[in-house]
């Protein structure tokens, strides 16, 4: 009985001769991978070529490049790398740490779903002239672009891109939309580094990564869900660094959060001792 075709546009594999189970060449969208671009092509071409179709130009190559240092290691107070880490310090095998961050760094408050959002207000400014811009991207209630695939999420309590919990911009932040801002083939970075501040008031919250990256891969061509899947993607170095480190300390070096305690016995007079240990 033979086997159900695969339909694919992204992957076309020629086997061996003497065996159909192993390959003699593979080629991603017509390029051939290990016989030209191995050696030759660095790996955010392979990334783009995968999401996008077609070979990256020069500046969209370095652009990406630098996007992907930017959110190669969020650092270990992100709750992505820290859940990584809780599973580092619990002895998880590789795998469930690397799960454990993309589950944590899914989410629509600094992680992926964030970018969506923010992608998809990029996406509804381009019908709109730039001075209407503003008011799109800083929307905090659900704007008539969201799609159905939006229902299961929490209701939106913020606008995407901006860091509800933030008080001024983060130095990295800046730092990142002025760097890429420079190299950045599309309008949209230039623009944000332009009216970031305006941006900001309007929104009442200070510009986040997630706000810079989804800016980046929308002027690199990319949609909201291959936005969302390369942001995962590209904060998983630092989240599996950081595992792997966490599990050679071991956990009395782990960064356990402080615990308030109603009941703290240090904080407890003797006089004043619990009303349990009285009696």
């Amino acid at each position: 009985m033979s086997s159900s075709p695969l339909h694919t546009s992204i992957w076309l594999e020629e086997p061996e001769a003497d065996n159909p189970f192993a390959t003699r060449s593979a080629r991603c969208h017509g390029y051939d991978v290990y016989g030209q671009m191995l050696g030759q092509a660095r790996w955010v071409d392979m990334l783009y070529l995968l999401f996008r179709g077609e070979a990256p130009t020069p500046a969209q190559s370095r652009m990406l490049e630098a996007l992907a240092v930017a959110l190669a290691n969020p650092g270990p107070r992100d709750p992505m790398v820290h859940a990584a880490m809780c599973g580092g310090i619990g002895g998880s095998p590789a795998a469930a740490s690397l799960m454990a961050a993309l589950s944590v760094g899914a989410g629509q408050s600094g992680g992926a779903r964030d970018v969506f959002l923010a992608m998809k207000g990029w996406a509804a400014c381009q019908a709109l002239a730039d001075s209407e811009w503003v008011a799109v991207l800083t929307r905090n209630t659900p704007p008539t672009w969201l799609a159905p695939e939006d229902a299961g999420w929490p209701a939106i309590e913020h606008p995407a891109g901006f860091d509800p919990h933030g008080v001024s911009t983060a130095t990295v932040v800046l730092q990142t939309l002025q760097t890429l801002a420079g190299i950045s083939p599309g309008p949209r970075l230039p623009w944000m580094a332009q009216y970031r501040e305006a941006l900001e008031r309007k929104a009442g919250l200070p510009l986040s990564m997630t706000g810079v990256a989804a800016a980046a891969l929308a002027d690199l061509g990319f949609d909201g869900p291959q936005g969302e899947m390369l942001h995962l993607l590209l904060r998983l170095p630092g989240s599996a660094a950081h595992a792997l480190e966490q599990a050679r300390q071991g956990f009395k070096r782990f960064p356990y959060p402080p615990v308030d305690l109603e009941d703290d016995p240090r904080r407890t007079p003797p006089h004043q001792a619990p009303q349990e240990a009285r009696a």
